[in-house]
This record gives structure tokens, sequence and C-alpha cells, in this order.
């Protein structure tokens, strides 16, 4: 196989990888309208087993507004519930160069995507005909330089229970604790349980052509280390997972972000879905089962939020298995350790257009010797070809006969067949992890290279890395020898450079880069490899 038959294999298995990639999200897309099965609440239906678990009150009620801010993150928390109704992440910008800083929580008359959690069962505070409004000793909580925390009380009492809910924000994290405290004086001992859920409206992803990304639920448990659990699933079925000693998860995810809510250490902790359909909504969570409160005693219910970027290392210290929504689908052990080695050097370039261009000399280095394999099996392919069409012209139509002679002539020449095809099936695995580590890496999002690439994440505005790439690849093209002889090849061929230049047009730019740069060190490494084979006489020019 040469060089230019390699090119079409390499074409082929890249648009398979896209069109598989769509088919995906056809497969799961996000539903806009359902039939109606569950009860339309604020609090979601009971799973299986817990007859307490009611819904409540449709009706959206305005409490007052805590605007709690750190370094990192803006909230905005109602007091009726104490939900959680926005985040801004205050070190991502909404857009390209936008002095507003990206909303991951908000809530709006077109669309909601908000943290709620509560008490419920027998002396819950969270009931089907309304939610507790909570006080507050003030509106506004602000991170205090020197400052390692702050915490953000909320309060609420009722039939001799104080019930206090504490959001705490630490310092350069999106980890939000939130603890809620049940103080029973009331003479009798008290059911209290826990739930907290993600609810937001079931949209379209929005996903394009090269960038299919993911939009929807996911979960963790102790067998299931990693699950998606998209809208049109939660629309044909709820979600119902039993964390056997609480370590688990569920979230809402999306292209570079996440929310999450991760239990603290409560077995027999339940997941659970649920889509509301006369508002569209769909709702992903953790309840946790009721405890018995003393009366004189109190008691702790503990979760923790995460709403921000997915930042592998914060998600993997925050909860197992939280950083495998950085989806790297199933290359995961060759696109991680990419990654690892790209944010490395980009701590010593301080540059990820630059860094990629490191990984992507250091890349075609380790492939170096399949490459050369690769020119070596070729040229050697091409010294055969006059034995070859002797062969045939010698034998006819007898395909049986041509078969057993060409393997007995690639036998006694010392020559595989394949040789040209095996080092260009292995490059593919490294190639699409590549399009994975940096699809999914948030670091390189409004990241610019220079001059007219402002954002490494996004398409080049100008198509100038895709011409250039397209360039690379015909020079690639007309610098390998050939034994293609059809019409019809020759065509494909040599259609295969613009083809492949109209598919990066919509790439992100920081994989264009990449290609490119590949293209560029394997015209040079095989200028290398080709006078080496001239010196060993196994080279011949068109």
């Amino acid at each position: 196989m040469d060089s230019q038959r390699n090119i079409l294999l390499i074409a082929l298995a890249l648009v398979s990888f896209l069109l598989f990639q769509k088919w995906q999200v056809a497969q799961n897309p996000a539903p806009t309208a359902v039939e109606q099965t569950q009860s339309s609440s604020s609090v979601p239906a009971a799973p299986p087993g817990s007859d307490e678990f009611e819904p409540v009150s449709t009706q959206d009620v305005a409490g007052k507004i805590v605007t709690v801010k750190t370094d990192v993150l803006t909230l905005a928390i109602n007091t009726v519930g104490g939900d959680v109704i926005s985040a801004k992440l205050n070190q991502y910008s909404k857009e390209l160069n936008s002095a507003q800083p990206f909303e991951l929580l908000k809530k709006n008359s077109d669309f909601q995507f908000i943290a709620q959690s509560g008490l419920i069962g027998p002396q819950g505070i969270d009931k089907r005909d309304g939610r507790p409004t909570y006080q507050v000793a003030q509106n506004n909580y602000q991170l205090a330089d020197g400052q390692d925390e702050v915490r953000v009380p909320l309060t609420y009492q009722a039939n001799g229970i104080t019930y206090t809910k504490t959001f705490t924000l630490k310092r350069n994290s999106y980890a939000i604790d939130v603890d809620f405290n049940v103080n029973n004086q009331s003479g009798q001992n008290a059911a209290v349980g826990m739930y907290a859920h993600l609810r937001q409206t079931l949209e379209a992803s929005g996903s394009s052509f090269a960038m299919s990304t993911y939009h929807g639920g996911a979960y963790s448990t102790e067998e299931t280390r990693y699950k998606k659990f998209s809208f049109s699933d939660m629309k044909d079925h709820a979600l119902n997972e039993t964390l056997n000693n609480g370590q688990g998860w569920a979230a809402m995810i999306q292209h570079y972000f996440a929310a999450a809510w991760i239990p603290r250490q409560a077995p027999d902790t339940k997941l659970f879905s649920r889509v509301m359909t006369n508002r569209n909504i769909g709702d992903i969570g953790i309840r946790e089962p009721n405890r018995i409160i003393a009366s004189g005693e109190s008691t702790d219910f503990d979760a923790t939020l995460w709403v921000g970027p997915k930042l592998q290392d914060q998600m993997a210290a925050t909860a197992p298995n939280l950083d495998l929504v950085v989806d790297y689908g199933w290359l995961w052990f060759i696109a991680k350790p990419l990654h690892s080695l790209l944010s490395f050097i980009q701590g010593i370039v301080s540059n990820w257009g630059i860094a990629i261009i490191c990984l992507t000399f250091i890349v075609r280095g380790v492939m170096y010797p399949l490459t050369k394999a690769q020119y070596t099996s070729m040229a050697k392919m091409r010294m055969l070809q006059p034995k070859l069409q002797a062969m045939r012209e010698r034998i006819g139509d007898d395909r049986q006969r041509m078969s057993q002679e060409m393997m007995a002539l690639y036998k006694s020449e010392k020559v595989n067949p394949l040789g040209g095809c095996f080092p260009i099936l292995l490059q593919m695995p490294i190639f699409i992890s590549l399009y994975w580590a940096l699809m999914e890496s948030v670091e390189l999002r409004h990241q610019p290279f220079f001059g007219w690439i402002h954002d490494l994440s996004a398409q080049d505005p100008y198509y100038i890395l895709p011409l250039l790439m397209g360039a690379s690849m015909f020079m690639l093209q007309k610098m390998s020898p050939t034994t293609v002889t059809d019409p019809m090849q020759q065509k494909i061929m040599t259609f295969m450079p613009v083809a492949f230049t109209v598919f990066f047009l919509f790439f992100p730019s920081g994989l264009v880069l990449y290609w490119l740069v590949s293209n560029i060190v394997t015209l040079i490494q095989q200028m290398v490899i080709y006078k080496s084979l001239e010196k060993k006489g196994l080279h011949s020019k068109k």
C-alpha cells in the first residue's frame, strides 16, 4: 500500500469517526417535548420505597437574593429554598474578549439551570404546599483578602426545630460545601432526610459537525465509575441507583463545564432523575435516607456542589471519578496522558499554541520508527512493481495462482505487503486521542496563539490555518511516489487535500495547528527517509 492510498485510508477513517460522533448525538437527542408520566414539582418524585418523598408546589416564589463572591465564583442564592439560581465563573469570560463572566447556573424566562437542595420527610421543611423562606443576616458576602473561606448561613425555625443551611466557599475552589444542621428542641423525635438535584431546561446541545460535544446528565456509583444519562434517557426511564457506602455523584455536564451534587459518606443514598413535561425541565440528583433526630439533639447532612470548569485535578480531589466528566472516549488511556503532557509543556512555554507545536514534535518523534517502516515498505513494494506487472501478464485472470505466486514473491523478497498500512493504522488512535484531548481541554478555551488566532478552541476566523494545512497535505501528496494507475483513484487522491481543507475549516484552530505542524514534520521526515533510501538504492521517483 503506497502513501497516497494511506492518505485515502486516513480520510475514510476520519470521516467515519466524525460521522460516528454525529450518530451518537443523533441517538441521544435532547427532547423538546415528552409525554407526561410524572408529577410536576420543585422536589423530585419519590424513589421506589420512599413514600414520604412528596412533591411540592410548582409555583416559583420570589425571595430575597443573597450574593456571594469569591475569587472564582459569584453565586446568587434565593432565600426561598436556598437554591443557587446563578453561578458566574469569574475567571472565564462569557465570550472572547467579553467583560462579562460565563454564567453556568442561571434562571430566566426562557431557560434555567439551577442547583436545588432541601430537607424532606415527616419533619422536613420542603413540603407539598411550599418551601421554606430562610432568614439571612446580610444580603452580600465576599471572600476578603487573607480569608481562605466564606460561610453563608441561612436559618429557618418551625415547630421547635431550627434548620440551618450553610454554604461554605473556599478560595480558588469550585467545590461548595452545603451543610444542613437540624437542631431538634421540639420535645419529640424528628425524621428528616436531605435531597439535592440539578434542574435544567431540556434543550438541544447545538453541537456542530466538527464539535459533537455531549450535553446532558451523568452519574457515578461504586460499580459504575462514569456513565452518561442523557435527557432522552431521563425521558425514557427514571434513574434509580443506590450508593451502598455513599460514594458517587450526579451531574449535568456540557462542553468545558459541569455541575454535580456529591453526597458525603451517606450510605444508601439514592441517585434519581425526573422529567417535568409541562415545564420541559429535567432533574438529576441525590436523596439521602431519613434520619431519626431525638429531641435535644442535632444532626448534620452534608453534600458538596461542584459548579465550574472541567479541571481534572481539582475534580479528582473533590470526588472519586468526578474528573471522568472530561470525556476522552474509549481512547482515554491515550488522550489523558497526552493532555497531561500538553499541560506540562504549557507550564514551561506559557503558550498553549506553542505547547501544541512542541507536543506535535514529540508525538511525531516517537512515531518516527513507524513512519520510517512505512516508507521503507512502500519503497520495497515499488521495486517489485515490474515483477508483479510481468506476473499479471503471464498468469492472466487466474486469481488463485496469481495470489499464490505473489505471496511467494513477497516471501522470497522479504516484503510485507501490509507494512505501509499498519503504521498508518497505528497513527489513527493518536490523532483521535489528540482530537478529544484538545476538544475537551477547557484550558484552551479563549487562549490565544499569536496574530489572528485569539482562541485555540474556536475555528480560525480567516481560515488561514486550514488553507495552510491543505497546502501542506498537497505537498506531502506530491512528494510521495505512487503506483496508482486507475484514473478514478487518481482523481480521489487529487481531491483529498481539498476535502480535508473543507473539513478543517470548522475544526478548532488548536487541532488544525497540530495537523499542520504534523504535516510539516512529516514532510521533513519524508525527505530524510528518502535520502537514506536512495543511498540504499530503494527509492525511485515517479
